[in-house]
């Protein structure tokens, strides 16, 4: 600890700092990541922040053409993005010895299916509630669900997911 730094201290521990938890995380995530756009001779920008309850590192394209090699990284549908935000977190629990919930975006591919994704949520939650029948939707990834959960409440309806990985979807229900 350097001087004139003070920890908050509860019950004689020091008190836990979430947010400076889920920065180190971040930290951890972005030097891993550099490390690998450096084995892949690759070209990208680290940006680190924290939504709500979980570090988010996003890789960006630096320079012309930089995005369309990020892509690669992305793989078809996000596989490839969904192995290596594993892997991410994978480095980051073998530094801090805690799970991660740490979300990876690559070229802001979640992003656009993160407001793609919110769309079909409204749009299925106007349909239940014109239809008064449950609408279900085709199955997704826990992301993906997450999100159309979401803009259905946001709509303000419920929403349940049902079935087995990898077939489980969300399901709108009539208010």
């Amino acid at each position: 600890m350097t001087e004139g730094t003070v920890t908050p201290v509860e019950n004689g521990e020091p008190k836990s700092d979430p947010l400076g938890h889920l920065e180190q995380e971040g930290e951890i995530a972005a030097d891993y990541l550099e490390a690998l756009l450096d084995i892949a001779d690759l070209d990208g920008d680290i940006d680190m922040d924290v939504e709500g309850d979980r570090a988010s590192v996003s890789i960006i394209g630096e320079g012309p053409g930089a995005e369309r090699s990020l892509l690669r990284l992305v793989g078809q549908d996000g596989e490839v993005l969904e192995a290596l935000q594993e892997l991410t977190r994978l480095a980051v629990h073998r530094e801090t010895g805690e799970r991660s919930r740490l979300m990876l975006d690559i070229a802001g591919f979640r992003a656009r299916k993160r407001a793609e994704l919110a769309e079909l949520g409204a749009q299925a939650a106007k349909e239940a509630k014109e239809a008064g029948a449950p609408v279900k939707l085709r199955p997704m990834t826990p992301f993906e669900r997450k999100v159309v959960h979401d803009a259905v409440a946001a709509a303000g309806l419920r929403s349940e997911s049902e079935g087995e990985e990898p077939q489980r979807c969300v399901v709108v229900l009539p208010a």
